[in-house]
């Protein structure tokens, strides 16, 4: 059986210590966005969405608010 570190709960590390850097993919209404392009809504756990709103930002202009407050937004895919 493993032991865990004193202090340390697994549910609790934090993205960095995890080794994930760079940007974040998800945003919440009002961050900003770091590029310009086009984002779509998605569910909280990633999930599709039918109809979802889509928006074209540029780079530092605020996400608007959600059709529902279970949701992110996210970058379109490219075909």
């Amino acid at each position: 059986m493993k032991q865990r570190k004193e202090g340390y709960d697994t549910n609790e590390i934090s993205d960095e210590r995890m080794g994930y850097m760079g940007q974040n993919r998800q945003f919440k209404p009002g961050q900003k966005a770091p590029n310009n392009g086009i984002y779509v809504e998605i569910g909280e756990t990633g999930s599709g969405v039918k109809h979802p709103k889509q928006v074209h930002l540029q780079a530092g202009d605020e996400f608007p608010e959600t059709s529902n407050h279970n949701r992110i937004w996210t970058y379109k895919r490219k075909p």
